[in-house]
């Protein structure tokens, strides 16, 4: 009987093309990341010096009180504050208001001291009922002497 080992090729693992792979998934990874810099800018937005444009008889107008209180003004001029101030009522006010046609501007008139998440919430129910000609109120900046 044979109890002796059977020689065994060394085993040899090769570093180079691994470090091959590695460089090219860097590189890849590297192009393909975003990079975010919007906390490191300090942006002062430029004023509108737009002439007042005419608004069509009938707009859906929601306003926006500096508190995030919203205020409906439909297509017949009448303005009325909602009676809760949660989504869904938004949602319940402004799908009624749909059915009479979601071709009629939909114009969101906000306070400057507005939350943004009141602004964003009108904005996003306007869009989910239907209404695609969205604008924002803005008021002309005073002639600069």
């Amino acid at each position: 009987m044979n109890f002796r080992r059977k020689k065994r090729d060394k085993f040899d693992i090769s570093v180079i093309p691994m470090i091959d792979v590695f460089m090219v998934l860097l590189i890849f990874f590297m192009i393909t990341t975003t990079f975010n810099h919007q906390a490191a800018l300090k942006i002062k937005l430029p004023e509108a010096k737009a002439p007042a444009v005419e608004t069509e008889a009938k707009s859906v107008t929601v306003s926006i009180d500096r508190n995030g209180v919203y205020y409906l003004t439909d297509g017949d001029g009448q303005t009325r504050k909602l009676s809760d101030q949660n989504q869904e009522t938004l949602r319940h006010e402004l799908s009624t208001l749909a059915t009479q046609g979601t071709d009629m501007p939909f114009i969101i008139s906000a306070d400057g001291k507005t939350s943004h998440q009141a602004v964003m919430t009108a904005l996003e129910m306007a869009n989910e009922v239907g209404f695609s000609h969205i604008a924002f109120a803005t008021q002309e900046s005073p002639p600069e002497e």
